[in-house]
């Protein structure tokens, strides 16, 4: 079962201490009345200037914080915590070093109580997903990036969330991994139907995996727009990016972005010590 996901309305502050101390608080806004619903199954990419709150909206979906204001809906139920219906990769792969590959799949399933025989099952199936039969007794130091950031991704899946949430995975690896692990990404995607929430600082990135793109404001983050994306038949062994559609979206998504980081880069310089 896929889920549908609403934001509605969605702000965070954060407190914040002034130069004079305690008597001196004052509120950062983060995200103000963010509203955006994604389809159960949909792949939609967030973009947005650094600092815009792209990473506390993923926090507030997962459970790990909650709003301010407004609400988010997990098929039209309110997410009070975290839950096994969605699982987080990050940019750091976050495994356990003295674990193998498949000892890290099997770690989230130790969780949820699976036996021993289908925690290890399981894991070899999802390990396959991703590219890495073979590999199941390597150690994270004996695996490229992109390899720990596959068994990042088959750990996510392997206990069968609702929801994929995906914080920059492959901002950390070199080109020609991070278009790799795209297409194994949209693979894994159509394969699975998982609805999926991705955050990424790159526009060509959000083009290529998104069916939508959300373009985030500058501090505090709104949803400026959301841009259906139209590349036609993904499936065929094609070179989209390359395509005039693929341009048109890029050059688009990139407008609306350009005051944003302007503007972004301007309070940095104001926020800035003298």
């Amino acid at each position: 079962m896929t889920a549908s996901i609403s934001f509605r309305g969605v702000t965070k502050t954060f407190p914040v201490r002034g130069s004079g101390g305690a008597r001196q608080r004052t509120e950062f806004t983060a995200l103000d009345r963010v509203d955006l619903d994604v389809a159960a199954g949909e792949f939609v990419a967030l973009v947005g200037p650094s600092g815009c709150g792209k990473s506390t909206l993923l926090d507030l979906l997962g459970g790990l914080d909650t709003p301010t204001a407004g609400e988010i809906l997990l098929n039209a139920k309110p997410v009070t915590g975290p839950g096994p219906d969605r699982s987080t990769v990050f940019q750091q792969y976050a495994l356990l070093p003295w674990r193998t590959a498949q000892g890290n799949v099997e770690f989230g399933l130790e969780s949820i109580g699976l036996p021993r025989r289908q925690r290890a099952a399981r894991a070899r199936e999802y390990l396959g997903l991703v590219g890495l039969a073979g590999f199941e007794e390597r150690y994270p130091h004996e695996l490229s990036g992109g390899m720990k950031q596959r068994v990042a991704i088959a750990r996510s899946l392997a206990y069968d969330p609702d929801v994929l949430l995906m914080d920059e995975p492959f901002a950390a690896l070199d080109a020609q991994t991070r278009e790799s692990l795209q297409d194994e990404l949209l693979r894994i995607w159509r394969r699975t139907g998982k609805t999926v929430l991705f955050i990424t600082h790159g526009i060509e990135e959000a083009v290529y995996l998104g069916g939508r793109v959300a373009v985030l404001t500058s501090r505090p983050g709104r949803v400026k727009e959301v841009v259906p994306i139209d590349l036609g038949n993904r499936a065929e062994d094609q070179d989209l990016r390359s395509s005039p559609e693929f341009a048109r979206h890029r050059h688009e998504i990139w407008s609306l972005l350009r005051d944003e980081v302007s503007r972004a880069q301007q309070l940095e310089k104001e926020a800035a010590p003298v």
